[in-house]
């Protein structure tokens, strides 16, 4: 049990607790050589839409019904042993972030069933507290920041005796750009097992290329997002999605992206002019980040019309989240 991190009195909160977390991009690790001491580091960014949407009350008998609800039954399941609750309670799950898209949904989901329960029963825990009992953050601590803050994110890796990587950058994001999200229904990016295993085969990664990586972070995307100056951040995010998606390519079938449609479909909105473009994650959801509504709704009739054969293509337009969770 983890008792210790606990300061609230369990059982008394009455009534409902409904929580709502968000979807996020991860646009890239930048320092996978770790000689300085720390590695991984990543940059992502909160997005208003997909979102896993829950509620929690007492209850008679453990239930959980809704979308997701196998995965959110074994996170309360783990939470609540491993705090010392045993009061059965019912969830209900009215939206989940679509699962291994590369959007964060175990992450998101484990962090608002453990930030549900925790406030349900009075436990004064942090975000962060929450995803340490929950096993969350073992690479990135960009899902953990977009859930505690939104807006883009920059997390400074994972030292030897890292708990969760800490948030050392954050900015709000313009309000009036627009992140275009392309989904291929027709698999699934590296997860679980099969993830641990690609990070142990990949090649060394060199410490120029780490170098070159975080001077793009620091000196171009970051400055680039408090002047809204979207070529700038494009050039940025593009160079770090180049350079990461071809070292990740031996675990994504030897492309660039996981999905081959989706890449054809990046490379064809650069051709139209995009320069903000890439994979979340391991994909295979792909994305494209313009200046407006406008722009990004024709973009989206295009696409549509370039894809209307390919039944595993889908298409959402949605802004950044520039605050945490809500509930």
């Amino acid at each position: 049990m983890m008792r210790s991190i606990l300061t609230g009195g369990a059982g008394m909160s009455g009534g409902k607790i409904s929580v709502t977390a968000t979807a996020r991009l991860h646009m890239g690790f930048f320092d996978l050589h770790g000689g300085l001491g720390r590695r991984f580091g990543g940059i992502g960014l909160a997005l208003a839409e997909p979102v896993t949407r829950l509620s929690v009350r007492r209850a008679a008998d453990f239930s959980v019904t809704g979308s997701g609800g196998a995965r959110a039954a074994e996170v309360a399941r783990t939470f609540m042993a491993r705090v010392g609750l045993e009061q059965p309670v019912a969830m209900e799950i009215d939206a989940c972030i679509p699962e291994h898209a590369g959007l964060g949904s175990g992450t998101q989901m484990a962090l608002a069933v453990g930030w549900a329960l925790a406030r349900l029963f009075d436990l004064n825990m942090s975000a962060r507290e929450v995803a340490a009992v929950v096993g969350r953050g073992a690479r990135s601590g960009i899902g953990i920041g977009a859930f505690e803050q939104g807006g883009l994110l920059v997390d400074g890796g994972r030292a030897s005796e890292t708990t969760l990587p800490p948030i050392v950058a954050r900015l709000d994001f313009p309000e009036d750009w627009r992140i275009l999200l392309l989904f291929d229904n027709s698999g699934a990016g590296v997860h679980g097992k099969q993830e641990i295993e690609a990070f142990r085969a990949l090649p060394e990664f060199s410490a120029e290329t780490a170098a070159a990586l975080c001077r793009r972070v620091l000196m171009q995307a970051l400055p680039a997002v408090a002047e809204r100056d979207l070529a700038a951040f494009g050039a940025a995010i593009y160079e770090i999605q180049c350079r990461i998606g071809d070292y990740f390519a031996s675990a994504q079938g030897g492309e660039r992206f996981t999905s081959a449609t989706v890449g054809g479909l990046l490379e064809w909105l650069r051709g139209q002019g995009v320069g903000c473009v890439g994979q979340s994650s391991w994909g295979p959801t792909g994305f494209a980040i313009v200046e407006n509504e406008s722009e990004a709704q024709r973009l989206l009739r295009a696409l549509q019309e370039k894809c209307a054969g390919l039944g595993q293509m889908s298409f959402m337009i949605c802004g950044a989240r520039n605050r945490g969770v809500t509930f």
